[in-house]
């Protein structure tokens, strides 16, 4: 697994190539996702995988959102970051189920003040997951957080339930660029360990 984690890197330079056929990418995002630990197994992580023109759907709308809200001499940028997502071969779009969470709070109210917590710590478990195991075939991704700002037109674009929550978006692809080497912060500063 260490191994697998040291492929995970953040890729912007994404092609459309892939190694497998879209439904086996599809089959490996669903079973990572499935295996992924969740709290209380409450299983509220929520993926829609978008390939090709319905990939490409996403960043347009993302595009759209972004074009009144950044200055018309600064959108350049934005317009070829965009681009760089959508040159990849497709998207995982990941939710949190509120209607999963508020059950929890209703069944066990004295930690009802900790399931939203649990929630996004199931949904980051099944990010990096997902991420690691694109990595591990040999595509490349990176995670996006264009929500709360496209939220109302990708729940539209794809008839999602209002209980979904929007949390992040994946583009994937071809890694179109070297990977660049991770740095690590010392040791001393992120871990103790007592024995």
């Amino acid at each position: 697994m260490i191994e697998a984690f040291k492929k995970r890197r953040t890729q912007y330079a994404l092609g459309k190539t892939l190694p497998l056929p879209p439904q086996e990418i599809d089959a490996l995002i669903r079973e990572t996702v499935r295996l992924a630990p969740s709290s209380f197994n409450s299983q509220s992580s929520r993926v829609v995988v978008l390939f090709g023109a319905e990939s490409a759907k996403l960043w347009s709308i993302v595009k759209e959102a972004l074009r009144p809200l950044v200055p018309a001499a600064d959108f350049s940028g934005t317009d070829r970051k965009i681009d760089s997502f959508a040159a990849g071969a497709g998207t995982a779009l990941f939710f949190e189920d509120q209607a999963v969470v508020s059950d929890l709070q209703e069944k066990f109210p004295l930690y009802a003040a900790n399931f939203p917590g649990f929630s996004m710590q199931s949904g980051g478990m099944a990010q990096f997951a997902v991420w690691t195991a694109l990595a591990d075939v040999g595509l490349g991704a990176s995670l996006q957080h264009y929500n709360p700002l496209i939220d109302a037109e990708v729940a539209k674009a794809w008839d999602l339930p209002t209980s979904w929550k929007l949390m992040a978006q994946m583009p994937f692809g071809s890694n179109e660029a070297p990977l660049a080497a991770k740095t690590f912060i010392p040791d001393e500063t992120r871990f103790r360990t007592f024995a």
